[in-house]
């Protein structure tokens, strides 16, 4: 067996090390959420998850603000995530709080309409507006950490068109997604140690081609899961 290439090694210990300080960044500036939905149940806590969720939003964007630093070739990512947040922490809070407010009011509405006459008619359109208010939340947050001097009615109007335009794109984002919310639900200490950073660089990378319209070519990672 041949031994691996110094390069090779190289970049296989930067991209472990870009995982593991993520993961344990958005753990660090998530904390509020992390610990209701290990503690508690959520059918139960969700007033108080829904106050936290927009404090973890700041988070994410900073995880794809490092994301971005590290595919140009960066190897500071703890330095480039901090960098992220304070530049994105402002209107990533106030995506996370409209997107959670919209998400909360789609979700009551639905279950009270869950046991009633109309419910074949409402409850399909209300889980669709559901699943493109957290596309929105997704593929924004992507934005800003791209174009953080951006107007936020800019990027919600952008992510919101985009977002039902590219639908492939989006449904392959909330897929990746979708499958760490059920791994953390089985397997929280996994979800959190060892696959949250690389599934939100995959919806990262699918969410920027979902972008390219409105972002420059030179910005877009060459591989992304659902490019077409």
């Amino acid at each position: 067996m041949k031994p691996l290439a110094h390069g090779t090694f190289t970049a296989i210990a930067g991209v472990v090390y870009l995982a593991l300080i993520t993961n344990l960044l958005l753990i660090v500036s998530g904390l509020p959420l992390v610990l209701l939905l290990i503690t508690s149940d959520p059918a139960r806590s969700w007033p108080l998850l829904a106050l936290a969720a927009p404090f973890s939003a700041p988070g994410i964007s900073a995880a794809f603000w490092a994301f971005r630093d590290f595919s140009r070739g960066g190897t500071a990512p703890a330095r480039a995530f901090l960098a992220g947040w304070v530049a994105t922490w402002r209107r990533a809070f106030q995506l996370g709080a409209l997107v959670t407010a919209v998400v909360v009011v789609l979700i009551v509405d639905l279950r009270f309409f869950a046991d009633s006459a109309l419910s074949v008619a409402v409850v399909p359109v209300l889980g669709l507006l559901t699943v493109m208010a957290l596309a929105l939340g997704l593929i924004g947050l992507v934005a800003i950490s791209d174009a953080p001097g951006a107007r936020l009615g800019d990027v919600i109007r952008a992510s919101l068109y985009l977002s039902v335009r590219r639908w492939y794109l989006t449904v392959v984002s909330l897929i990746v997604i979708g499958t760490q919310a059920a791994l953390f639900t089985a397997m929280p200490a996994i979800a959190l140690g060892l696959t949250m950073a690389p599934v939100l660089y995959l919806a990262w990378a699918n969410s920027r081609y979902t972008l390219r319209p409105v972002l420059s070519n030179d910005d877009v990672p060459a591989h992304a899961p659902g490019r077409s």
